[in-house]
């Protein structure tokens, strides 16, 4: 096996990996399919965690087209990450991947209060952790959870898992030419207005130099050779 170049990763999936095709609701075999990606990937040694969105349940701007307050609106987002987070916890268990779900809204009945020593224990222990409810905090997205978790725990990379090849000039489902890019800057990435994440994660990734790795996680392979150095997909970064 080829020596790893990141030990500790996160791993920033969005609500509609879960979903069905229209990616909308739960869709138990696309959940199986994502837990298998990240057993290999733990077998391979690497300490695995992820931060999951709600779209595919409830989008806080829906709430806000209907007139609903917007911290209201995102609350219900924040809950919807937590029921993603347990239908996900269950698949990974099914494939013998011992999983623990941390919420930032204390939900003792389904899910650890998220404690950042408890987490950081149970990667050491092998297991994969979860987090749910974002931030705790009305205004942020699961994007800016996912790089504020990330450092928080000592990840070396931020994984954004996605469905095509990388971070493209326009989208390559509706443009043959779009170019990818293989390498971006951080302030590229923000001035660019490109869809990797949104502005305030980008910015806390680049106070901190953390990477983010853009990837198809549907590519059988895509994950396991970056996390061992390879070129794939797209790098944020300073370098």
């Amino acid at each position: 096996m080829q020596p790893l170049k990141y030990h500790r990763v996160m791993l920033k999936l969005s609500g509609e990996a879960l979903g069905n095709e229209d990616g909308e609701g739960i869709n138990a075999k696309q959940a199986q399919n994502i837990a298998r990606r990240v057993k290999e990937v733990r077998e391979m040694g690497v300490d695995v965690a992820i931060v999951i969105g709600g779209g595919n349940l409830w989008r806080g701007r829906v709430g806000q087209e209907m007139g609903m307050d917007q911290a209201t609106a995102d609350y219900m987002g924040m809950l919807a990450t937590v029921i993603n987070a347990l239908a996900l916890m269950d698949a990974l268990e099914k494939e013998g991947v011992l999983t623990r779900v941390m919420s930032a809204i204390e939900m003792r009945s389904v899910a650890e209060p998220y404690i950042r020593r408890r987490a950081i224990r149970h990667l050491e222990k092998g297991r994969v952790v979860i987090f749910g409810g974002g931030t705790g905090n009305p205004y942020f997205s699961t994007d800016t959870a996912a790089a504020l978790r990330a450092k928080e725990i000592g990840a070396e990379a931020l994984i954004k898992a996605t469905k095509v090849d990388g971070v493209y000039d326009s989208d390559p489902k509706h443009n043959k030419d779009a170019k990818r890019f293989d390498h971006l800057t951080y302030i590229e990435t923000i001035n660019l207005k490109l869809a990797v994440m949104d502005s305030t994660a980008v910015t806390l990734c680049m106070e901190h130099n953390l990477p983010i790795l853009v990837l198809n996680l549907w590519d059988e392979t895509a994950l396991q050779r970056a996390l061992v150095g390879e070129h794939v997909g797209t790098i944020v970064s300073d370098e």
